[in-house]
């Protein structure tokens, strides 16, 4: 099924991407693919703990990088009676496998084919999209967490080269500490940005607003002017 999305953002007048739902790899995980015309780049989202493809906030986070001339790929990383199992939603391993082998199916979808791609993580979708950043290298060209458990990637982090920008709210004390310690054992290109005021969710007036600024820039920078565009302006820090 296909649909056409009408955004707002776009610097010549608003961008009309479609958005189609998709089955991906053997097991026919469910997802939604965000095509703007002649696409640039693809960014993949892994979800956190009790969240889905149909997150609000990785929605609001997909329809913006379209914008940005990006296609997103939101997708279920498990089945619904896999779901029902809390332990897989922390078994950062298989959701590693299950982004790993979306990137699989990428590559026989004629649309994205050849795309420099990235990965947005929120939760513990964070750290598989890390440990999955370590086993693909070079494959993988940027990654940003929002509200992201980057700790629980353990010994992969050290061994991650994409660029990796972790988001954090500002009174998200606990998750900050987390993202702290694992900056400091990320290997490559690595920086930190704090919303101020926001929390666990980004809930508050303005702070989404925030992360799609913060992980547009780095997308663009690192994934398509990192490819023959003309450099990128560093996102700046969030209210900053």
């Amino acid at each position: 099924m296909m649909e056409k999305v009408k955004g707002t953002t776009g610097a010549d007048g608003p961008i009309e991407a479609q958005r189609r739902e998709v089955r991906i790899g053997a097991l026919g995980l469910v997802g939604t693919l965000g095509l703007p015309p002649l696409p640039r780049a693809l960014v993949v989202f892994a979800h956190g703990s009790g969240s889905s493809r149909l997150s609000p906030r990785n929605r609001q986070v997909a329809e913006a990088l379209t914008q940005r001339h990006m296609a997103t790929l939101l997708f279920d990383l498990l089945l619904p009676e896999e779901s029902e199992d809390r332990a897989n939603v922390f078994d950062i391993p298989l959701l590693a496998d299950r982004l790993a082998a979306a990137l699989e199916w990428v590559d026989d979808v004629a649309e994205l084919r050849g795309l420099p791609v990235g990965l947005f993580g929120a939760s513990t979708g964070a750290a598989a999209a890390l440990v999955a950043a370590s086993l693909l290298g070079a494959r993988i060209g940027a990654i940003v967490s929002r509200g992201g458990r980057p700790d629980l990637a353990g010994e992969a982090l050290a061994t991650v080269t994409a660029p990796t920008l972790l988001i954090v709210g500002g009174d998200d004390t606990q998750v900050i500490e987390l993202n702290r310690a694992a900056l400091a054992r990320l290997g490559g290109e690595k920086a930190m940005v704090l919303v101020p005021g926001a929390t666990h969710l980004f809930s508050e007036p303005g702070a989404l607003a925030a992360v799609t600024a913060a992980a547009g820039a780095w997308f663009e920078r690192h994934l398509i002017h990192g490819h023959g565009g003309q450099p990128a302006v560093e996102p700046r820090r969030a209210g900053g």
